[in-house]
């Protein structure tokens, strides 16, 4: 893939980095002279540009970009990027970086955002993640909030610890996709039992979460 990250600060470089190590071609744009440093990741294209310029755009051929990531500081210039880049080159995937929680409702389709990433919302997630049993924790979101990717923590007292998986009545819709147990990563299969302290990773709607944490973990949620 073809991808333009607007933003070469920090986060900018580090997600360059990866995605060449993943063996995708990628061009980083900001405006800040202090920020173009080629030297920092050798492998990308750079250009000295205002990522929410349409001149500057039309420079970085946009239009040939499979991906925009909008990874800047600023929360109005990563939603401006994004709105130009889906709009005026048709881009099939943006990114959002959201810097500002109060903000995050802005980056919807709306303004050309496909995705949005909020580091604080991850990070909150991930502290809840690591210390709470038997409470659902959303840890991303899908596409203007229609879906969830979810963990909870299965709690010694749920009434199916031992059970096959295939034999819990999961809530419509509700996909269980991974089994974390003793730091491995399985696979689930009608025929994995569940254990007390297995870390669940669903794909859920948002209007099915409460029904899914009642029934994994009755005591406590009006089960």
């Amino acid at each position: 893939m073809r991808v333009a990250i607007a933003g070469a600060g920090a986060v900018g470089r580090s997600i360059a980095r990866e995605l060449i190590t993943n063996g995708h071609e990628v061009l980083l744009i900001d405006k800040n002279p202090g920020s173009i440093k080629p030297e920092r990741v050798a492998d990308a294209e750079w250009l000295l540009a205002d990522a929410c310029e349409l001149s500057s755009l039309e420079e970085a051929r946009l239009d040939s970009c499979d991906v925009v990531i909008a990874a800047t500081g600023d929360d109005k210039a990563n939603l401006v990027c994004s709105l130009l880049a889906k709009t005026e080159f048709g881009v099939p995937r943006t990114v959002g970086r959201v810097n500002h929680p109060n903000n995050e409702w802005l980056f919807t389709e709306a303004w050309g955002v496909d995705v949005n990433v909020s580091t604080p919302r991850i990070m909150s997630a991930l502290v809840e993640e690591a210390v709470t049993v038997g409470d659902l924790v959303r840890l991303f979101t899908f596409r203007q909030g229609q879906a969830n990717l979810v963990e909870i923590t299965l709690p010694a007292d749920s009434p199916y610890v031992g059970k096959p998986t295939g034999l819990v009545p999961f809530p419509e819709n509700c996909a269980l996709v991974t089994l974390l147990r003793d730091g491995q990563v399985y696979v689930p299969t009608p025929e994995q039992p569940l254990e007390q302290g297995d870390e669940l990773l669903f794909v859920v709607p948002t209007e099915k979460e409460d029904e899914l944490e009642r029934l994994l973990a009755p005591t406590g949620h009006g089960g």
